[in-house]
């Protein structure tokens, strides 16, 4: 008997065709193997009253179609298609729930950094995906340390697309951080400014304010992230965009980090000092957001349907 995949599903969409899990395979020579040449999303399809939700599909789609673009790499197929292909991947897998990984990379035609003749190839891959932090780090909250390695500068790659060759600095960070103890890490930018986590924004709260790093300090510019903006202010609170350095986390009231992975989880302590007043669980603000951002994502709240994207 073979050894079970935890994440694999039934089938994935390939290049404009519907495959089964074991048959999606790419060549050793694909170019983006060796230099990196792909742009990828993270997108989660929630289980609702109404069924299967994808959250803001359209919203990441997009982002896609504006990384590849930065990166001169034209996809092949229109948006709407690779929603539709989204739509019935989870259809096909009959799954309510799953993580969405759309990736448009360069294929194998030859070897040599040129992208001139590449073929551009597009997969959609549904995983099981439940929690990236398991639930007892979510309670308790995350360990963070602040990582050596900075966040990679605009003048070397463009930090706000999520590309495959952005995430080697990612992958850096988060090993040096579980060597030593902790369960994420923070990167500055080459400045000393507070940039991200390896896969989440990030924000402060102090006096009863939220703060987030701007684009300019090298940040992706997350679909949640921006929800949690929306939310935030819905909910009265002021939220500014603005630099933060690194002293200002160690003394916020709250810290907590956004992604489509993470979704909402806070942050406990950084470089071994407590957030906050020390105690056990989110602060209030967080928890407040956090809340409503787990109901809008599921379809409680009728306010934010116009993130929700249905599977019918």
């Amino acid at each position: 008997m073979g050894v079970i995949d935890p994440i694999a599903l039934k089938k994935i969409w390939m290049d404009g065709k519907i495959v089964a899990w074991p048959d999606a395979k790419v060549h050793v020579l694909t170019h983006a193997l060796h230099y990196a040449t792909a742009i990828f999303e993270g997108i989660r399809c929630y289980s609702t009253r109404r069924g299967p939700s994808v959250f803001r599909l359209t919203d990441h789609l997009a982002r896609l179609y504006r990384g590849a673009k930065v990166y001169h790499i034209e996809i092949p197929y229109k948006l709407e298609q690779l929603r539709s292909a989204t739509f019935k991947l989870i259809k096909e897998n009959k799954i309510d729930h799953c993580y969405v990984r759309p990736i448009v990379y360069l294929g194998y035609k030859k070897i040599g950094l040129s992208m001139k003749g590449a073929p551009v190839q597009v997969a959609v891959i549904p995983v099981r995906f439940d929690h990236y932090f398991d639930e007892k780090l979510a309670k308790r909250g995350l360990h963070c340390k602040i990582s050596s390695w900075s966040r990679l500068s605009i003048t070397a790659l463009s930090p706000h697309v999520k590309a495959s060759a952005n995430y080697l600095n990612s992958v850096l960070a988060k090993a040096e951080a579980e060597r030593e103890g902790y369960n994420e890490a923070i990167m500055l930018t080459e400045q000393g400014h507070v940039s991200e986590g390896t896969g989440e924004n990030i924000f402060i709260v102090r006096k009863g304010k939220l703060i987030t790093p701007p684009f300019y300090d090298d940040i992706l510019g997350g679909i949640t992230r921006e929800s949690i903006i929306e939310i935030a202010r819905d909910i009265g609170y002021v939220v500014e965009e603005k630099s933060i350095l690194r002293d200002e986390l160690y003394t916020a009231d709250e810290v907590f980090l956004t992604g489509t992975a993470a979704e909402v989880i806070h942050v406990s302590k950084i470089d071994d000092i407590t957030i906050g007043n020390g105690k056990k669980g989110p602060g209030p603000i967080t928890s407040k957001v956090q809340s409503v951002f787990y109901k809008a994502a599921r379809g409680e709240l009728p306010k934010y349907e116009k993130w929700l994207e249905f599977v019918k």
